[in-house]
Formats: C-alpha cells, sequence, structure tokens
C-alpha cells in the first residue's frame, strides 16, 4: 500500500487540445502517463492536484478522460484545478461517476480524507497579489483560504498532508495567508502543481517555516507519480 501523486494531466482523449501540440516533454503524454502510473496499486491511494481534463463540462468529452483516471488501480483523490471547466458540484460529479461505472474516484472540497491516521487535506488555492488583482480575485481567494482551513480543520489532531493546484511560493512570489495557515495547523508537507516547462525554475521546494514543499506536475515528474508515504 502507498500514497501516491502527481499533478496537471491535462487529458483530452475526446477532445482537441492535446498537450502534444506543444511538444518537448508533452509530446506522446498519455502514453507516458500509461507507463508512469503502471507503479500504481490496487491497494494504493493516488492524490491528483488539479488540472485533470481539458473538458468544459460533465458530458461525453469527458467520458474517455475519467475512464482514464477511474483505471488507475486503487482509490483516487480530486482536486479542482484552474483549468477544470467541468468541475460544478461533488454531487454532480458522483452522479457522473455513477451513471458511467467508475469507480472509487473521491471529490477533495471543504473536507479531507485520510489514509492511514494521515489526513490528506486540500483546495485549489489561488494567486493573489493585491496590488495586482480586483475585488473579485480576492473574492475568489478568500474564499479558498475558507476551503483550505475547513479541510484542515476537518483533519482534527492527525498529521496533515495539504495538496493545492497552485504553488503558494513561486519565484518572488509569496501567499503568507495560506503559508501561515499550514504552519498554524502543523502541516508536515505541500504539494503543488501548475508549472510547466521553464516555470520549473521558479518552483519552490524544499522546507519552509517547518513545512516540506513539492512540486508534483506531470511534466516535471517525467509523468512518473511519485510515492509520498508507503
Amino acid at each position: 500500500m502507498a500514497l501516491y501523486g502527481i499533478g496537471d494531466l491535462h487529458l483530452s482523449l475526446s477532445g482537441n487540445k492535446s498537450m502534444d501540440v506543444f511538444g518537448g516533454a508533452w509530446e506522446g503524454y498519455v502514453d507516458k502517463l500509461r507507463e508512469g502510473l503502471s507503479v500504481i496499486g490496487p491497494g494504493d491511494t493516488t492524490v491528483l492536484p488539479g488540472d485533470l481534463t481539458w473538458a468544459m463540462s460533465l458530458d461525453e468529452n469527458a467520458v474517455a478522460d475519467f475512464r482514464f483516471i477511474s483505471e488507475i488501480p486503487g482509490r483516487k483523490i480530486l482536486l479542482k484545478g484552474n483549468h477544470d471547466y467541468w468541475w460544478s458540484t461533488a454531487k454532480k460529479f458522483y452522479a457522473f461517476c455513477e451513471n458511467h461505472g467508475f469507480s472509487d474516484m473521491w471529490v477533495l472540497n471543504n473536507n479531507c480524507w485520510f489514509y492511514g491516521d494521515t489526513a490528506i487535506c486540500g483546495t485549489r488555492g489561488w494567486f493573489y497579489e493585491e496590488e495586482k488583482h480586483g475585488a473579485h480575485d480576492e473574492k475568489v481567494f478568500r474564499r479558498e483560504l475558507l476551503r483550505l482551513e475547513a479541510s484542515l480543520r476537518a483533519a482534527g489532531d492527525h498529521e496533515k498532508l495539504c495538496f493545492l493546484h497552485y504553488p503558494p511560493r513561486f519565484g518572488a512570489y509569496r501567499c503568507q495567508e495560506i503559508q501561515d495557515l499550514l504552519v498554524r495547523y502543523g502541516v508536515t508537507a505541500c504539494y503543488y502543481g501548475p508549472l510547466h516547462g521553464a516555470s520549473h525554475k521558479a518552483a519552490f521546494q524544499g522546507f519552509w517555516d517547518g513545512v516540506k514543499y513539492q512540486m508534483l506536475s506531470a511534466d516535471y515528474l517525467d509523468f512518473k507519480p511519485v510515492k509520498i508515504m508507503e
């Protein structure tokens, strides 16, 4: 049994937004994902922190992508990313899964899940710098802070891992409010995407205020999931 993480699958198996058009690491990425994900077994849990599919809604264009995800062995825990336009409510997603026979996929949103005694917490997060963004972005950002805190509170006194879509640190950018929440609730590690290509160089990885940060963008990982815990 193991806990894995990988983000930013960017699937488009029934659409026209294949990441193959970017070439480089993304060329043949679906086959690379199939090979990389083959290490995951039926007793494992995989956290997928956002940008799962380019599908615009939970219609037929989403079916092939979520079939791909469903076929990853074991439990899959899903977060919303900035390109997950299909995302609406957990109830609608679970109904979609039931209608298509997709199993063992669970939404992380205002809640937490457990891997043994370790709590898996998280939310999408947000890039927010007050001097650059307007009231709408601030509203979204504050809502994400509330969702993250709700998730951390749900974990109680358990050890906590946090999964975000947006990085709380990136180059010179700092999201102090999110970092403060991680420290306040005793989070031991924070995993995130969605940096690609040249942006990998600006990713912060390592320890800050006692929290370990690690990037899970699929292209950064050569499309192989990271084993986080046994």
